[in-house]
This record gives C-alpha cells, structure tokens and sequence, in this order.
C-alpha cells in the first residue's frame, strides 16, 4: 500500500482499471491518412472500459518550434490537468509519456484519420483505447474547477479544535497521512511517523523513543481551529500541537553527525517536469508498488522528506537548490535496507529487465544525483512521552 503524502491537500492515486480488454486491432496506416492528421493540433477524447468506464480527454497543441506540448483530464476523477511529459507524432504514431500517473498512450491513425486506435498502458496493466478527434457537437465537457477553500492566513499558528488518537483496526490495511479538505488524518501511523512527519526528522533522527514508537499504530484525525485550508507548514505545526498535548511529548533539540543520503542535481540538469499546478494544489507521493513512485506537484523538500520518511534507513538532505515544484516518474529495484518503514522484506529482483539501483534510476530518469555522506543533521532527544490519552 502507498505512503501518501500531504502536500497541504489531498492525496490522489489515479487509479484505472485493473481489468484487461482484449486488445482491438489498429487499421493500417497509409500515407493518406498521414497527411490528412499532419496537424493534430485538437482536442482528442476516449474510454478506457474495465470494472469501471474512465474517460480521458487530451488536448495536444503545437508549439512555435514545432514541438507538440500537451496535457490530459481525466474528467471522471477529477477536474485537474495533468502534463503530459512528452508527446511525439511520427509516421501516423502518437506517443504519450504520463510521468504523473506512471502511464503511456501508443496508438496508430485510422484510415480517415479521425482517431488514434492503441494501447494506454499504466503500471503493468494494459487496456485499449481509441481516441477520437473532437468537433464542437462531439467533445465531453470538461469539469469547471471546484471552488477551493480560502488559504488559511499564512501569518496564522492554528492549533486543533476536535482531534481523535485511537489504536489503528490491525485488519486495515495501508498506511497514510492525509490533509483532505484542511483536516489533519493518518491511518496505521506509528509515533515514530508521526514524529516525522511533524518534525521534518527520519527515524534516526529521533533519540530515547520507547519501544512502542515503532510498534503501536494509531489513527488520528485533527480540525484545525481556524477557518480556512492550512499550509503543509501549518498541518506540521498541528501535528506538533497534537503530539504535546495527547502524548505529552517534551524533548530537546541536539545535534549530530551521522551517515545520510545527500541529493544534488546530476551533470545535464533535472529532468522532472515543472508542474502546471499551483502551490495551492494538490500534491502527491504515490508508490503503485515498491520501488515504483509517481509525485506531482512537490517541491524539492517535500521528496526529500517522503523519501527519508518511507523508503530510506537514514535521513535525506536537500542541496538540489531547485526551487518550484515538479512532476515526475522514478523505478527502481530496492535492496533489503530499504522500506523498513512499510514492514516488509524486499525480496532481490535479479530478473533481466528489473529497474535499475536507485542511485541508477534517480540519475538517469529525473536527473538528480544521490551520494551517501556523513552530516551533522538535528536530532530530537526524547526527555518524556507517553501512550496517547483517552479523547
């Protein structure tokens, strides 16, 4: 199950539909029909058909080098563009690249050149799709942009006003940690994640925890105390309040040396995508399956922070100095040290096509480099906490 992050809004999987359909046959391409889609400038729509019908609507646009930029809606799920990372169109064959939702289109024109009849692909599943070139009469409407909620004053210190600490179902799966809607939720979260999360500290960061830190998991669910969506900043400072208060957590701040994972930008530049979205929007930290991460819209901190809090034995330090936020794609095959906060063993994948060593995958893919070093980095020292009180 994902480790999600909160990003100051909801955390959205986009999943499709894990049902295959039997592949349809694309038409054969002649040159005719090349030359009459040459420009394939337009709105182009289809239906991904499994367990549940997705519709998906691209809309692609030339640009003045002669470049093809475009983005899609997956107007059944939701009402935001995501960025197509590439779009190529050759000898009658469109090509998508969807980082963002770990997905492909491969697809080839019909003999009228109305449509792109291919495969969209996202993970390891595959189901066809055929997209049709649209006309004012035939295009799907695209949801309008819900009214978001007011930014909470960013000069606020918001505390809570309701919050529930209770023992997490031990038949539930997944863990997560959520600001939905401006509140404050966490499934199957230990202290120690907690702590983390509202510290901006790894594991080994945290210094005196009792043992139950690691074990004990909790659900937890916070209100803030004034109107309007908080910041992630403002989530934190939440969680701390919540910490003092329902586990009496007092502690002091020291610092230390110990071994890390420096992130830097790798020689030729990043090659994530600059999300189109605001800094009001969504933002997420996804694993479809270990080693295999989507992120959107998240600053160089944030999967700084994600990647300490969910998949490395030791903390990680920013020095990319990238500022904004990005969209990206990143697989790799783990080794046995990493995911220990998930609880499960990663078994080897010595298989002729597995991804490649992170240190590998992080350069080549999203053009960051990762070194591990020795820093002196905070640590928090424990000086008294309990097991959270009755609500």
């Amino acid at each position: 199950m994902p480790f999600r992050s909160v990003g100051g809004k909801l955390v959205i999987a986009f999943l499709l539909s894990a049902r295959t359909i039997t592949f349809v046959q694309a038409q054969s391409v002649t040159s005719k029909a090349v030359a009459v889609i040459a420009n394939i400038e337009g709105t182009w729509q289809g239906t991904l058909h499994g367990d549940r019908d997705r519709r998906a609507v691209v809309k692609i646009t030339k640009m003045p080098d002669g470049t093809l930029r475009s983005v899609i809606f997956m107007i059944d799920q939701g009402d935001q563009p995501i960025t197509i990372k590439k779009t190529t169109f050759q000898s009658g064959a469109l090509w998508l690249e969807v980082d963002a939702i770990d997905s492909t289109f491969r697809g080839r024109i019909s003999e009228d050149g109305s449509s792109f009849i291919g495969d969209w692909k996202q993970g390891d599943q595959t189901t066809p799709l055929i997209l049709l070139k649209t006309t004012p009469d035939t295009a799907w409407s695209i949801p309008k942009p819900r009214a978001s909620q007011a930014s909470m004053d960013p000069n606020a210190d918001p505390n809570f006003e309701v919050a529930t600490v209770k023992l997490s179902d031990p038949n539930v799966q997944g863990k997560w940690l959520s600001g939905n809607g401006g509140k404050l939720r966490t499934q199957n979260t230990t202290l120690s994640d907690l702590m983390m999360f509202a510290y901006n500290v790894h594991s080994k960061q945290i210094v005196g925890a009792p043992s139950w830190a690691e074990s004990d998991r909790f659900d937890v669910a916070a209100t803030p105390d004034l109107p309007g969506t908080p910041s992630e900043a403002q989530l934190r400072g939440i969680m701390r309040k919540l910490l003092e208060s329902r586990f009496a957590l007092k502690y002091h701040t020291d610092k230390k040396e110990m071994s890390a994972y420096v992130l830097t930008v790798a020689k030729g530049g990043p090659k994530m995508v600059e999300s189109s979205a605001d800094n009001k929007t969504i933002s997420s930290f996804n694993f479809t399956k270990l080693g295999h991460l989507t992120f959107r819209n998240i600053t160089m901190d944030g999967f700084a922070h994600w990647m300490q809090a969910g998949v490395f034995d030791r903390p990680v330090v920013d020095r990319t100095h990238l500022q904004g936020r990005f969209d990206g794609l990143l697989k790799w095959t783990p080794d046995e040290t990493q995911f220990t906060a998930f609880g499960v063993k990663i078994i080897p994948d010595d298989s002729p096509d597995a991804p490649p060593p992170i240190y590998t995958a992080i350069q080549e893919q999203i053009g960051l480099k990762l070194d591990a070093a020795r820093a002196t980095v905070d640590v928090m020292v424990i000086d008294h906490v309990e097991k959270p009180s009755d609500n």
